[in-house]
């Protein structure tokens, strides 16, 4: 199983243990033959909100190094493609609010822009949790939950839209952040 699969399933899983554990006092039945499994730094703590991005993934090595930095790779990989697809939905949104010229060539500088960014800002996740554990099999797994800031992201964003000399003629801080802040509300509010 790849890792993004199993880090998908283990937020499916996390999600499912959270909605059991928030039952409140009210005990329910555990299925014969089945124990609860916690993942650390999993969780509704750690779910994208209106705020922050986040992103949270495993790293298994039997080098203690190697496994921290799977995990942070695979947590990043994560968080970027979350980024991208919303930065993507922002930028389809905004451009279909404006009346621009060669619409074909804005998209694509868009587009060129959202990657720059995304790499960039990468460079400022912050780590919100980290767990390292020994298995029984002698490997180590780390367990690794990060964040960014949507406010900064969006900072971003309008530095560099700003200083595109083809953009900013059409540029609209305001729309592009009210566009921006809708789909981190829609983000928000599915979880």
């Amino acid at each position: 199983m790849n890792m993004k699969k199993l880090t998908y399933s283990l937020l499916v899983l996390a999600a499912a243990v959270f909605a059991v554990g928030c039952k409140g006092k009210k005990e329910a039945a555990q299925p014969k033959g089945e124990t609860e499994v916690v993942v650390p730094c999993s969780g509704s703590e750690y779910f994208t909100t209106a705020k922050v991005f986040r992103a949270n993934s495993i790293g298994e090595s039997s080098d203690q190094v190697a496994s921290k930095k799977k995990a942070l790779s695979n947590a990043r990989a994560e968080l970027a493609a979350s980024i991208s697809t919303t930065v993507k939905a922002v930028t389809d949104n905004y451009l279909n609010s404006r009346e621009m010229n060669n619409r074909e060539e804005v998209e694509e500088r868009y587009e060129q822009l959202n990657r720059e960014v995304v790499e960039q800002q990468l460079t400022g996740v912050r780590t919100i949790c980290e767990k390292l554990m020994r298995t029984e099999q002698g490997t180590y797994k780390t367990y690794m939950a990060l964040e960014l800031s949507a406010a900064d992201l969006v900072s971003a964003y309008n530095e560099k839209l700003s200083k595109d000399e083809r953009l900013k003629i059409d540029y609209d801080y305001e729309k592009f952040k009210e566009t921006f802040d809708k789909e981190m509300d829609k983000m928000g509010k599915g979880n």
